[in-house]
């Protein structure tokens, strides 16, 4: 969809709307298309990335340029970015149907995904495959809300699955032995996959005792394997509960 706009004749091309009642009148703000969504899940910090013009417009595809006066009076203030970025958050995406069907179902398997990624069995102390958790986040009729960030919707699912299956936020508590030759390389391509090292000691062969996110273990697991030709070892001491009051997903 190419956007004549006639104020200042900038074509604006591959826009996605994102548009807002307030004050018994509308704003829209023109985005790039994918990039509300990235902005939204806080994957995009730069707000250049996302909007097209810092204009907030009350008809894109006219180009019709909302009144300082009516933009002070809604908003409460007149720092265009400042209203941009409430538009951004609140407003509605304007898609067809079936970008609106397409973009649901993504937003629903990126929710599964983070949804295995943190959490395990607590009888078995395993994580969840993907696929597992999309079954049951289907049982129990999930509805996705485009609106809403996925890393959210990922904690209201999780509370949701506990009353319908064995599932908990944790961290896996492992301790790996590498032999020392594979030891300080191996350290380095663990490092991104390790939350904290509780403990470490390298003398013959290199021992660590550290917190995962369950999501990570069979990538470890793969890595210990492999790297060290079945050398190495991998055991799984104990889950560490994630306090029920930190409402964040890394």
């Amino acid at each position: 969809m190419s956007i004549f706009t006639p104020t200042n004749q900038i074509r604006l091309t591959n826009v996605a709307v994102v548009r807002m009642k307030k004050g018994g009148k509308r704003f829209e703000i023109a985005c790039y298309k994918n990039k509300v969504m990235s902005w939204r899940s806080g994957a995009e910090k730069d707000l250049d990335e996302v909007l097209q013009t810092h204009t907030v417009f009350t008809n894109v595809s006219k180009g019709q340029v909302a009144k300082k006066d009516d933009l002070s009076k809604s908003f409460g203030t007149d720092d265009l970015t400042e209203i941009c970025k409430q538009i951004l958050a609140k407003g509605e995406l304007q898609v067809s149907d079936k970008e609106r069907q397409s973009q649901l179902e993504q937003m629903f398997r990126d929710i599964a995904t983070i949804v295995a990624e943190k959490c395990v069995n607590p009888e078995t102390k395993r994580p969840y495959t993907v696929s597992l958790i999309e079954r049951a986040m289907k049982d129990i009729h999930y509805s996705v809300k485009a609106s809403k960030s996925t890393k959210q919707q990922a904690l209201e699912v999780i509370r949701q699955l506990k009353e319908s299956m064995q599932i908990q936020r944790a961290h896996m508590r492992l301790r790996f032995v590498l032999p020392a030759r594979e030891g300080k390389r191996l350290k380095e391509k663990l490092k991104p996959l390790v939350k904290v090292v509780e403990s470490e000691d390298f003398d013959d062969q290199l021992e660590m005792v550290c917190l995962i996110d369950p999501g990570c273990f069979r990538e470890i697991d793969e890595l210990i394997r492999c790297e060290t030709k079945g050398k190495g070892s991998l055991e799984v001491l104990s889950l560490k509960d994630v306090e029920e009051g930190d409402e964040k997903l890394e």
